[in-house]
């Protein structure tokens, strides 16, 4: 029985996200109302809270939901063991992006960003930083995956060249949220252009 409730719960909180993203998309996040969230899900407004202490909670358990996701398509890159540097870094980043809008539009993404940077201090802000933190890791993952087969040189430092790898993804995909009119291949197109020499010079062998 324990696990009958367990998956009733977990549905419950689904329908609540799903609705949440529907709405926000739909009004925005500003004017999304939580009664009108818990209507949509056919829940009540205590069973709302009894999930989520605000809006913003569930925006940031949305962005959890996106990032789960992504950090498992990108194990799956990691797990295939492409032989190429290049391809195997652009297949990775374009999991990242091409999911990126899955749940999410633009305009959530920025408020998600605008109250991590805002209120540093706060659960919100810590839980997307390290969100953020995983994500870099798994590109310094792949990169170490890369190295022990001998595709990567053995003298590159993967952490320190997968972080700053991400990093720039990371800001490009920030200018992307910042542009209504970039569209996700013209994204993947110009991070690919960024990233090909420093392939390049991790799969050159000395």
């Amino acid at each position: 029985m324990s696990g009958l409730r367990a998956q009733k719960k977990a549905d419950k909180n689904r329908r609540i996200l799903e609705a949440a993203t529907t709405l926000f998309r739909k009004v925005g996040y500003d004017s999304a109302r939580i009664e009108d969230i818990a209507d949509m899900a056919g829940v009540s407004v205590g069973t709302f809270y009894n999930y989520y202490k605000n809006k913003g909670d569930m925006l940031m358990a949305t962005v959890s939901m996106e990032v789960e996701e992504v950090l498992a398509a990108g194990d799956q890159v990691i797990g295939r063991e492409l032989d190429d540097v290049g391809k195997a870094l652009s297949e990775l980043i374009s999991k990242y992006y091409d999911h990126s809008l899955t749940y999410l539009s633009k305009e959530m993404w920025r408020t998600a960003m605008s109250l991590s940077i805002g209120q540093p201090e706060t659960p919100f802000s810590k839980r997307y930083t390290a969100l953020d933190h995983r994500l870099s890791k798994q590109v310094c993952d792949l990169f170490r995956s890369l190295q022990t087969r001998g595709i990567v040189r053995k003298d590159v430092d993967c952490d320190a060249t997968g972080e700053l790898v991400f990093n720039n993804v990371n800001m490009m995909f920030i200018e992307f949220v910042k542009d209504e009119d970039m569209d996700i291949d013209g994204l993947k197109a110009e991070v690919t252009r960024q990233n090909a020499p420093v392939a390049a010079l991790m799969s050159d062998v000395l």
